[in-house]
């Protein structure tokens, strides 16, 4: 099993100026993680917020491939439908090189409507721009000499991208998923699978077996590492702590748990005390002391899951050095633990 990160840097939002601390203390905590061992590192991309949420996802990762060496460099993800297809393009690539192959390219079609509004791009579009630009994106990677693209939404005459990425033909693909049908089309079209942090345990093992079904269906094999499964993390070992770390985690899921699919799905929809259906306490967050930790993610590799995404709504160093000592030499990823600044 590896381990990676999932999240970003996070500014005080609302226009602030002057505000990096949030992105440099983020810079700081993934080249610890490197250090420790951490396999990867994917970020969000969203616009509009006011809530200081990371918008230029290459950008940062470009700046992070220049300060590391090992670690691999992923988003998650990049919402299609926004972006012109042949910058994109041109930028996907330029990063791929630049980091001497370690990017990850995972890609949406976006799903927050108030996005979508102040882009003034109809949500109704989303699939149908999403599916030109991800043709348009192998095709222009692939191409072997200049060629013309005419579609619905964006017409190119005689190009060429470049560089070439790094990675051949293209960075790996992953695509985020939660239904059953979206799964599916995933492993049919070939893309690496992303998670969500929501999913119990026997949920996320009939999401992994549909997967499977899916690659296996087109002739192919899942590769090992490529369903990247979310898990947030707090680290518990007293009651204290333990009771701190479920308010933590009660308000992030009051905040996400509209994004839940799934069984069970509607009990996220609308939480109100800590008290809900005890829902802060399910098995679907690494809550507790490192031994509890362990014996969770045994669980997630019985059902097939071989590569965990942590976020770490305190973004406690602490935390990822705790984890490392104690938790990854159970699961024999990459060297456990190096002394690290």
């Amino acid at each position: 099993m590896k381990f990676g990160l999932f999240g970003g840097a996070k500014s005080a939002g609302e226009g602030a100026v002057g505000d990096s601390l949030g992105y440099r203390d983020f810079i700081d905590y993934v080249l610890l993680a490197e250090a420790l061992g951490y396999e990867s590192v994917f970020v969000v991309e969203h616009h509009f917020t006011g809530a200081g949420q990371v918008s230029s996802s290459l950008n940062l990762l470009t700046y992070l491939a220049a300060r590391t060496r090992d670690i691999r460099l992923g988003t998650a993800v990049v919402v299609l439908p926004w972006h012109n297809p042949a910058l994109l393009a041109e930028q996907v690539a330029t990063l791929d090189l630049l980091s001497d192959g370690r990017f990850d390219f995972g890609v949406g079609k976006g799903y927050r409507d108030t996005e979508f509004d102040s882009f003034c791009i109809p949500m109704a579009e989303a699939a149908e721009r999403f599916e030109e630009t991800m043709a348009f994106l192998r095709k222009a990677w692939m191409a072997p000499e200049r060629f013309s693209h005419e579609g619905k939404y964006w017409k190119y005459n005689n190009i060429v991208i470049e560089p070439r990425p790094t990675q051949q033909p293209h960075p790996p693909l992953w695509i985020g998923a939660g239904s059953f049908d979206g799964i599916r089309r995933a492993g049919e079209n070939g893309y690496n699978l992303l998670l969500d942090q929501l999913a119990e345990t026997d949920l996320v093992g009939q999401r992994v077996a549909v997967y499977r079904a899916a690659v296996e269906s087109k002739g192919r094999k899942v590769a090992p590492h490529s369903i990247g499964l979310t898990r947030a993390l707090l680290l518990a070992t007293t009651d204290e702590e333990r009771r701190k770390a479920y308010e933590v985690r009660h308000r992030t899921l009051k905040t996400i748990g509209g994004l839940a699919r799934g069984p069970s799905a509607e009990r996220y929809k609308n939480i109100g005390t800590l008290a809900d259906a005890n829902i802060a306490n399910d098995d679907a967050a690494l809550i507790g002391k490192p031994d509890e930790i362990v014996a969770k993610l045994k669980a997630l590799e019985d059902v097939g899951i071989d590569y965990v995404l942590l976020i770490d709504p305190t973004g406690s160093e602490e935390t990822l050095r705790v984890f490392a000592r104690e938790v990854m030499p159970a699961f024999k990823s990459r060297p456990a633990y190096h002394t690290a600044r």
